[in-house]
């Protein structure tokens, strides 16, 4: 078996429309050259355009999956959703939530990002594949069932477990979130839920600022199974390195899930504009090693990931090329040029010193 490959052209053909940053264009902000949200098909597209160049993509099931349908989607979102969106997605586009604009046809780009990650999950749990990775866009893991936020339309991640659950494909899922803003959307879709462990490593109070505290650990029958681990802005390669060692993995190994899910955003990267974190291309090959050996100890290999957020155009394409290769073992590289450079720019000792006594304080308290 190998690792799947889940991409659509039409994921790419999404757009917010008149944005500078992530402010709507008028009054005294002016329109960009570029234009348009943080979250362009840019990022995904050069990626895509990477693995291809390199010839990694030769090493990859490379293939499309259904659209996500109603049947999919209600399984998160309620019908009042869907018809709200699916009117101004058939008329000229607009805003449903907060930071989450779309043009004409949105509605169905956006259930096609969530078709892919559906079947990427889908195809590891019947073992079709060894793991899979969904190249989804929109993204959706600050997707509420009836609010979107944060350039999350649908909850991708969060249709696709409950899809599989429905399909009596897993009945315990273990959700990582390594994205540099806080999981909300799949942490409130989940947080009675004893049998899906939501975890979220993020930077403390970027966004949502009003979410991801360490102490929500869940509610009723869900008390224990949601671990938010907020971490100080310029945590870097080994404070991340760290935070899976000793707090991340140890929760999963003790939850022992039928599978692991990664909400694999890149914004924690050293030169991302929406994060602080200067992790950095071998951050994310260290930990998608850390996770590919536990779903190999502990769920039989069963592995998914659906990408999320990053916003460095340059950057996020080496950043998603190591965890390919390495969710792939692929011979097949393709060398950071900035590597050099953000090794220089990771802490010092001083705030690795402060840095340990933070995540010893969370693993303790765990």
């Amino acid at each position: 078996m190998t690792t799947g490959f889940f991409w659509d052209e039409r994921c790419f053909w999404h757009g917010g429309g008149y944005y500078a940053g992530m402010l709507p264009v008028g009054g005294l902000v002016q329109p960009m050259a570029s234009g348009g949200l943080p979250e362009s098909p840019e990022t995904k597209r050069r990626l895509k355009n990477l693995i291809d160049v390199t010839g990694l993509s030769r090493d990859l099931a490379m293939q499309g999956a259904p659209t996500a349908g109603d049947e999919d989607l209600l399984r998160v979102h309620p019908q009042s959703y869907l018809d709200e969106f699916k009117i101004l997605s058939d008329g000229t586009g607009g805003e449903l939530g907060r930071r989450t604009p779309f043009g004409p046809g949105g509605y169905e780009m956006a259930a096609v990002s969530t078709g892919l990650s559906i079947g990427a999950l889908d195809a590891v749990l019947r073992g079709r594949v060894r793991n899979a990775y969904a190249l989804s866009r929109p993204p959706g893991h600050h997707c509420l069932p009836d609010y979107p936020n944060g350039f999350c339309l649908f909850a991708n991640l969060a249709v696709a477990i409950q899809t599989a659950r429905a399909n009596k494909l897993t009945s315990r899922v273990a959700v990582l979130d390594w994205d540099v803003h806080h999981g909300n959307g799949t942490e409130a879709i989940f947080y009675e839920d004893p049998d899906v462990l939501t975890i979220s490593i993020h930077q403390e109070r970027n966004y949502p600022m009003d979410t991801g505290d360490f102490a929500d650990r869940g509610r009723g029958k869900g008390e224990g199974a949601n671990l938010n681990i907020p971490l100080p802005a310029g945590t870097g390669h080994r404070g991340y390195v760290r935070t899976m060692e000793q707090i991340v993995l140890p929760q999963i190994r003790a939850f022992q899930p039928d599978v692991i899910v990664i909400a694999c955003g890149y914004d924690a990267a050293a030169i991302d504009p929406l994060g602080r974190m200067l992790a950095t291309a071998e951050t994310f090959r260290e930990m998608t090693v850390q996770v590919r050996e536990l779903a190999e100890e502990i769920c039989e290999g069963r592995l998914m990931m659906a990408h999320e957020g990053g916003y460095s155009e340059v950057y996020v394409p080496f950043c998603g090329h190591t965890v390919l290769q390495e969710m792939s073992r692929s011979p097949v590289t393709a060398p950071d040029p900035f590597g050099d450079v953000f090794d220089l720019r990771q802490p010092g000792p001083a705030f690795d010193t402060f840095l340990d006594g933070v995540i010893g304080d969370m693993a303790a308290a765990v």
